[in-house]
């Protein structure tokens, strides 16, 4: 599946917002004090452990919204892999427009190449397997389309983007209306036939309870492989089996060859770690 990049109009007001923290009210004052106006230097990025890249437009718009006139050349592409040495990127302008735009282009891409790379783990974990890898809503707040695009750039899939686009009925929904089966049934009445509607459920009974009323997926929710396998034969195809809870690189495999068709993971978008992107400034003039 080819990768559909975010457009300009999503990527800009985060990382507007970015700059803006760090700039203050006064701007970048010890590269205004200490470099020549007229000054140039070349940036290089590169990779100093292996991943999978994300990031690349949003890094190049911090430093343009700086200086329009700083140019970067890519030498990948969101969603490729890179191995330690491999050149990433190289940066071009004004020297005090690079070291205004360093760290904020940095931190984006470091953290959505984190989060890619992290994803195409577990993906390549449960190669071989039915199920995909879809990511929650535990995503960094102001930073949910571009966690979510490091997620497809790492080669998983998503789960809704918010409240507003599809039903999950949670346990505790569960738990206000009475029951599985009077909570699907509200649901059912309240939103529109475009909607798709998913609920969480525990135990088989609970599981049981869904299908009798029908419902579009289900997420069976921290259940061991051996009950997984007994719910996706529960299910016989009616509804998109979806796992959670406590899904590592270690329990993914067992999980998937439960038979799920998906793997939701939430750590992967709030706790990946960074990936480790050297950027530094060729010496001397340009």
């Amino acid at each position: 599946m080819s990768l559909t990049f975010l457009p300009r109009v999503i990527i800009e007001p985060a990382v507007r917002a970015a700059l803006l923290e760090d700039l203050g009210l006064a701007g970048d004052i010890t590269s205004t004090a200490v470099i020549p106006p007229d000054h140039r230097s070349r940036l290089v990025m590169a990779a100093r452990e292996p991943g999978v890249i994300a990031g690349l437009d949003a890094a190049q718009l911090a430093f343009q919204l700086v200086n329009p006139a700083i140019s970067m050349t890519c030498h990948f592409e969101d969603g490729e892999a890179v191995k330690p040495g491999d050149l990433i990127a190289t940066i071009e302008g004004s020297s005090r427009g690079l070291l205004t735009g360093e760290r904020t282009a940095l931190n984006f891409l470091a953290h959505l190449s984190g989060i890619a790379s992290v994803t195409a783990g577990v993906v390549a974990a449960i190669k071989g397997t039915k199920a995909s890898v879809v990511c929650t809503r535990k995503t960094t707040p102001g930073l949910r389309a571009l966690e979510k695009y490091a997620v497809r750039a790492g080669g998983g899939m998503n789960h809704r983007f918010a409240l507003h686009d599809a039903v999950l009925i949670k346990d505790n929904h569960v738990a206000i209306t009475g029951g599985v089966a009077e909570a699907i049934r509200r649901a059912k009445a309240g939103v529109g036939h475009m909607i798709k509607i998913e609920v969480e459920v525990d135990t088989l009974a609970q599981l049981q309870e869904a299908m009798a009323v029908g419902v579009d997926a289900v997420l069976l929710d921290n259940m061991a492989p051996d009950m997984l396998r007994e719910a996706v034969d529960l299910v016989d195809g009616r509804a998109i089996t979806e796992a959670s809870g406590g899904i590592t690189p270690d329990t993914a495999v067992a999980i998937a060859a439960a038979g799920v068709d998906l793997l939701s993971v939430g750590w992967i978008t709030h706790s990946s770690p960074n990936l480790d992107i050297g950027l530094d400034f060729v010496i001397g003039d340009i």
